[in-house]
């Protein structure tokens, strides 16, 4: 379908996919999802090429990329690679534009040029082991002190954790007030602040994912990410962002699996046809293309929205329950159409469709956004 890009998407796009077919063919995401490895060189060259400048102002060292633009990115690497897709989606949509938003201006000048460059890692620190949707239920405390705060408490579940330089910790900072949040930018190498990788995942093998510990950790007072208590604001705006990403990177997923259903369907013969003549398995082919034309449509809708600068939550969420649930359900129907060669990885529908389980979890599972979406159209808020 033609969305008539302008000439700078078409670039972009066109730029990304040579990137990803060059950088990151099938063998390369799917050693690196065995071994569980890193794509350090990968992410670094994205970011030597502009890749990961994103929304970000130029006086920032950003791209200055209208959201369109920003989604076209996540797509096209999310097509070759996933876990690529989730560092970019880490490091721009939850951590630089949550800096961009909130940050002072020195906070802006010290950590955004190093975020587009990827000199340095960002990760979004909110999730904990006994708070995952209910974000107010988090436990991690920052006292204050006379030179400062002290924070004490996990995270758990926080991609990039492992690798990042600056983490975005989202805390309590008023006893018995659970909306009385706050959030930091802690450097890691601080004292008291620690890792631990998390292993054996389903999908995003090759994406770090690690749980987080902070013991008498001191910052300063000008680590403050806007104003003490709009940690839950600051957080909501995070992921109305991360979720933006997160659905165009799905929609790279279902075009994927289209794409490879529809490549290996005409190659594949039985009882001497190719099996792309077998009305049932047209049937899972539409089923996908109407997904991923519709994915396309709404992720775009909210794209023009953040575009306009408007407030966007209803529609990125939409755009994020869509597209995750299609992408799980086109993978799925790729493997089905790949038959017996689908369920090994010498094709990549099988990590598609690993990658794609997570979506409808991690930054407020399908559940959520279906509250969030049913909670504007009534008016009524079933959870506050």
């Amino acid at each position: 379908m033609d969305f008539r890009f302008n000439e700078t998407q078409r670039l972009l796009k066109e730029t990304a996919s040579q990137f990803a077919s060059e950088k990151i063919p099938n063998h390369v995401a799917r050693e690196n999802d065995i071994h569980e490895r890193f794509p350090l060189e990968i992410v670094k060259e994205m970011g030597q090429l502009g890749l990961f400048g994103g929304p970000i102002p130029s006086k920032y060292g950003g791209a200055d990329l209208d959201y369109i633009s920003y989604a076209i990115i996540n797509e096209e690497i999310s097509k070759a690679c996933s876990s690529v897709r989730t560092v970019l989606s880490v490091q721009i949509s939850l951590v630089a534009s949550t800096i961009l938003k909130w940050g002072s201006e020195k906070q802006k000048s010290l950590y955004l040029p190093k975020l587009c460059s990827v000199e340095n890692f960002g990760c979004f620190a909110l999730t904990e082991p006994d708070a995952g949707s209910d974000a107010q239920q988090i436990k991690t405390f920052a006292r204050k002190t006379q030179n400062g705060w002290i924070l004490n408490g996990n995270k758990i579940w926080i991609s990039n954790g492992g690798v990042a330089d600056i983490a975005l910790v989202i805390a309590q900072t008023e006893k018995d007030n659970p909306r009385r949040m706050t959030a930091f930018l802690v450097e890691t190498q601080t004292d008291g602040f620690s890792t631990k990788d998390i292993h054996g995942k389903l999908g995003l093998r090759s994406s770090n994912t690690a749980e987080i510990f902070m013991e008498n950790v001191e910052i300063p007072e000008d680590a403050i990410l806007g104003e003490v208590g709009d940690g839950f604001k600051v957080a909501m705006s995070a992921l109305d962002n991360g979720r933006y990403s997160v659905a165009a990177g799905c929609l790279g997923i279902a075009q994927a699996s289209l794409e490879s259903s529809v490549l290996f369907s005409k190659e594949r013969h039985t009882f001497g046809k190719p099996i792309a003549a077998r009305q049932l398995v047209q049937d899972l082919i539409a089923q996908m293309v109407v997904d991923v034309e519709a994915s396309r449509l709404l992720l775009y809708k909210a794209g023009e929205i953040k575009n306009a600068g408007k407030k966007n939550t209803r529609e990125t969420s939409i755009a994020k329950f869509y597209c995750s649930e299609s992408a799980l359900k086109a993978a799925n129907n790729a493997i089905q159409i790949h038959g017996g060669m689908g369920y090994s990885n010498e094709y990549p529908v099988e990590r598609y469709m690993r990658d794609a389980r997570i979506a409808t979890i991690y930054e407020g599972t399908s559940q959520i956004q279906k509250l969030i979406i049913a909670g504007f159209e009534t008016g009524i808020r079933s959870i506050s």
